[in-house]
């Protein structure tokens, strides 16, 4: 049994300048995983749905997540909060010069108060992903619903050049009716970004059908133009993908698989892989990972690995796994629980901070609290099972 230390921590309440870093849940284990309640009902929602991260250019993390009185409420928003890492102070060493000192920046160490960064009156917003492109454009895409399901939704975004600062007025991204965003954009190594993009088909609030499709928009950056793969379909439908690009041709994604949330012995995470860079995809297969009709989050680590987080079960998105593959995908050995128990721990959003930390960001406690995770890879590759 591996040995733990328990955590003291403070809780400190929200001031007007910005909110506490977020209580430390779980106690600090020798690999290393610390989770923090970062947003919960006392910040703008209550309803509080998919939560995306990225860390900019100058080392801030930047969350942004969707809420409303609940989800298919028409006042929801986009809200956007940041995060401002604390001062390293290196020691002195003997005989040396006194170097300056880093200076502290206002609301270091902790997450500003969330506020608004999309809105479109009389008409709900969803599933935000907050993203910097190489050029250090920061792009928000989101869903903007215009009736009284997903189905009816299309793809906004908004455009930020100071870091997170300010934002672009909206433009549309999509008109097609249905097509929606969920999952962070890729840089191929071609230099173009890949975004997926699904359909989502049945005007229903409990169930998608069995033509709700996948797909991916690349961006070129020289020329500002979007272009469209193929559908990806599958039997039950699949939504949400995750990518990542293995070699300069070959790509996969894991989906979410299609359907409803009613018990089930045969509910899977879907699979599909493209050999032109992109481009074309195959059809979506099962996988061996189960699925609840939940989100899944897939992502390159900086040495080659893969992270897979999913929900390792077919019917409740508990427990909250992560996987690492060190084959391209092939197999997945390394396997640890980040969340579980009688609770939802859903949408999962990971990156790799500059440091090789992993950060985390899912939502719990029905869709009203979101929580980040913190770990490095060695959490899930060297974490031994009692």
């Amino acid at each position: 049994m591996m040995a733990f230390r328990p955590v003291v921590v403070a809780v400190v309440l929200a001031a007007a300048c910005g909110v506490a870093r977020g209580e430390l849940i779980l106690p600090k284990f020798e690999q290393n995983i610390e989770t923090y309640r970062v947003f919960g009902q006392e910040h703008p929602g209550p309803y509080k749905h998919p939560a995306s991260i990225t860390q900019l250019d100058n080392g801030d993390f930047y969350i942004a997540y969707y809420g409303g009185a609940n989800e298919y409420s028409n006042e929801t928003a986009v809200y956007g909060s940041r995060f401002v890492p604390e001062p390293v102070v290196v020691p002195e060493e003997p005989g040396q010069a006194t170097a300056p000192r880093p200076v502290r920046h206002r609301g270091a160490g902790v997450w500003s108060f969330p506020e608004v960064i999309a809105d479109t009156p009389f008409e709900g917003e969803g599933n935000p992903v907050i993203w910097q492109a190489p050029d250090g454009t920061v792009w928000l895409f989101y869903n903007n619903r215009k009736g009284d399901t997903w189905c009816n939704s299309r793809i906004k975004a908004k455009l930020s050049k100071d870091g997170a600062a300010t934002w672009s007025d909206s433009f549309m991204v999509t008109y097609e009716e249905g097509t929606m965003v969920r999952g962070q954009p890729i840089v191929l190594k071609d230099g173009d970004y890949l975004l997926p993009v699904y359909s989502e088909k049945g005007n229903d609030r409990e169930r998608t059908s069995g033509d709700t499709e996948s797909f991916f928009l690349r961006f070129k950056p020289s020329t500002n133009e979007w272009t469209e793969s193929n559908r990806i379909k599958s039997p039950q439908g699949n939504l949400q993908p995750a990518v990542v690009q293995l070699a300069d041709n070959d790509l996969f994604c894991f989906l979410r698989r299609g359907g409803g949330y009613e018990p089930t012995t045969d509910g899977w995470t879907q699979r599909s892989e493209s050999h032109d860079g992109g481009k074309t995809w195959s059809e979506g297969v099962k996988t061996e990972f189960p699925n609840p009709n939940a989100a899944v989050e897939l992502t390159n680590l900086k040495n080659g690995d893969l992270l897979f987080v999913y929900n390792d079960n077919m019917n409740d998105r508990t427990p909250l796994t992560a996987a690492v593959s060190r084959d391209g995908g092939k197999t997945w050995p390394f396997r640890r629980a980040i969340a579980g128990g009688d609770n939802d721990f859903a949408y999962p959003y990971a990156i790799q901070a500059k440091d090789g930390k992993i950060h985390l960001v899912f939502t719990t406690n029905g869709r009203t609290t979101i929580m980040q995770a913190v770990f490095n890879e060695e959490a899930i590759t060297e974490f031994k099972k009692e």
